[in-house]
């Protein structure tokens, strides 16, 4: 455990950590959820597979998760498309819409990402005390409603 009783230490620490965690993250999951059963696909077209959920959304709602451009992630979902990972429709009310849904196959995918992320939870929420999980999840959330607000 590091000493992070003065300032300077503690935004030293707090720097290191978020840079080297968010890195280590992405390798590990990587690692884990790209499996040979999946190979087809990358981390990203797992996280857009996130996105469109169980139940399917619409491409602006998707986008909108993803904070990226519908164009953007026309791309991607031509690739997940032509992999069979999921199935574009139009509404049939509003033909401009496009609702996505995940596959069988997408489906899968999406199951075992939510395995990975429950399993990375459950680890290190064992390693706490309740005290220690409700001061990791209130600096989480101050963390994170950081990054969803910066640059607005």
């Amino acid at each position: 455990m590091r000493n992070v009783t003065d300032f300077t230490n503690a935004r030293e620490t707090i720097n290191d950590v978020l840079v080297h965690l968010f890195n280590e993250i992405m390798k590990l999951e990587e690692q884990a959820i790209i499996t040979e059963e999946f190979s087809d696909i990358t981390n990203n077209d797992m996280h857009v597979l996130e996105a469109v959920g169980v139940k399917g959304n619409n491409m602006t709602t998707i986008a909108n998760k993803l904070n990226i451009t519908v164009g953007s992630l026309t791309t991607a979902m031509n690739a997940l498309v032509k992999k069979h990972y999921v199935e574009r429709n139009r509404s049939e009310k509003d033909r401009r819409i496009v609702n996505i849904t995940l596959t069988q196959k997408g489906l899968a995918a999406y199951r075992h990402h939510a395995a990975f992320h429950d399993e990375m939870t459950t680890a290190v929420m064992k390693k706490l005390s309740p005290e220690q999980m409700q001061v990791l999840a209130g600096a989480l959330d101050n963390l994170s409603e950081f990054f969803r607000s910066y640059g607005k």
